[in-house]
């Protein structure tokens, strides 16, 4: 492979973009309607997870397979991912003919394995290993290390950056005109490291705006810290965006490239999700929503301004919206589950459906062991109300009518095996 630069440029995107031509798809850059209302500014949506593999990672992967030389294709490449790099890396392989190992964490959704077996089909083969993306990250390297194989890193490679950043440049072609803030999901940190290089060199006074979720800042630690600091522990809830350190790469680009660094929680992720999907027809994964979820953390200085948020993919598994949705109203304030001891005696639950439930509030969740040589038994009730107001007479009720109960909190065990 021809030699590596030691630092990202505009030069390198141009050449990743000419590249890219007639490979990956054009993606639009949407106005929406709603975001701009809402925040009194002129928001754009650009739509990478109507991509070919439904995400932008398949620009870096393709990008830096094209460049290996004969030897490094014959020998076969190596990768790891959380799901979104291992399609583009799947991809590049069937188009490329150039055999690879994907190593993957064994909790990956499992719409994002099936989709890079299609993908790569005889040319790859799927390995999941490890319960985080660091874990497989781990295998694969070693893997790659003792097969001499060339390692396609998801973000920590100038010319995966490079490939990331070409998402910046047609944002610059179909825009027309100014650009204030353009607002960035961040993992691994190689689509704002690339995306920024290319934006703030033409236009100088575009704020980038990096978002990371709540359980895994891992950008964030780094810029507080100074340089690359590697997280203990992590919430994989935000799979495409879970990494417990940012590439050296691209800190070494983003540090000087990120204006704003913002964190948001899950179920804020989750609340914007089911937004998107109900308002807008918009079908995303965690990590794609979290750039317009983490446009009311600076709704003060967007306003009257033009914004850009980067939609980064849509590999979400049909089978987590019932998590998604449990998330979104824990957000909000709707659900909350409760340990309460009933009186074993008949009409017991009735008197608790009469004398505590509201109106509009409903139970989603009943689970009771009767044990006959007491006088109460626990159970475990999940109430959805109709108003999150609702939930100071709520508990008021239930001490009022002789129920005693403990509300399971986000740092218990059995909380967090409900959700």
């Amino acid at each position: 492979m021809k030699s590596v630069p030691e630092t990202l440029s505009v030069r390198l995107v141009e050449e990743a973009y000419a590249r890219l031509k007639g490979v990956v798809s054009l993606t639009p850059l949407q106005l929406n309607a709603r975001l701009s209302r809402k925040y009194g500014a002129t928001v754009y949506l650009k739509r990478e997870d109507l991509q070919l593999v439904r995400s932008y990672k398949i620009r870096g992967a393709y990008n830096r397979m094209a460049l290996l030389d004969a030897g490094e294709r014959g020998r076969g490449v190596v990768a790891a991912s959380a799901g979104n790099h291992a399609q583009g890396v799947a991809f590049a392989c069937g188009e490329l003919r150039v055999r690879a190992d994907i190593y993957m964490p064994k909790n990956t959704p499992k719409q994002k394995v099936e989709q890079v077996r299609v993908l790569g089909g005889e040319w790859i083969a799927v390995h999941l290993v490890g319960d985080t993306f660091d874990e497989s990250y781990a295998l694969a390297k070693a893997h790659a290390e003792k097969e001499s194989r060339t390692f396609i890193h998801p973000f920590d490679d100038v010319f995966v950056a490079a490939g990331q950043g070409t998402v910046g440049l047609e944002i610059a072609e179909q825009l027309g005109g100014p650009l204030d803030f353009v607002v960035v999901p961040v993992g691994g940190g190689g689509l704002v490291a690339g995306l920024g290089t290319y934006l703030k060199a033409k236009y100088p006074a575009v704020r980038v705006i990096g978002v990371e979720p709540e359980g895994a800042p891992s950008m964030s630690a780094s810029l507080k810290a100074g340089c690359v600091v590697t997280l203990p522990r992590i919430d994989k809830f935000v799979d495409g965006a879970a990494v417990a350190a940012v590439g050296k790469v691209s800190f070494d680009a983003a540090k000087s490239l990120i204006d704003i660094m913002t964190v948001v929680s899950e179920g804020k992720v989750c609340e914007e999700m089911v937004r998107l999907y109900q308002s807008d027809g918009i079908i995303t994964e965690p990590a794609g929503a979290l750039s317009v979820a983490a446009l009311d953390a600076v709704a003060d200085a967007i306003r009257g301004k033009t914004v850009i948020c980067v939609v980064s993919g849509g590999n979400n598994d049909i089978s987590r919206y019932p998590e998604i949705m449990d998330r979104a109203l824990i957000y909000k304030g709707l659900k909350h589950y409760f340990i309460v001891d009933f009186p074993q005696r008949p009409n017991a639950l009735r008197d608790y459906l009469d004398k505590v439930l509201g109106p509009n509030d409903d139970i989603t969740l009943f689970e009771y062991i009767k044990k006959s040589n007491k006088e109460t038994g626990p159970a475990l009730i999940g109430i959805e109300l109709g108003d999150k107001k609702d939930l100071e007479p709520l508990l008021r009720r239930m001490g009022e009518a002789g129920f005693g109960y403990e509300a399971l909190e986000k740092d218990s065990v059995l909380y967090r095996f409900l959700i």
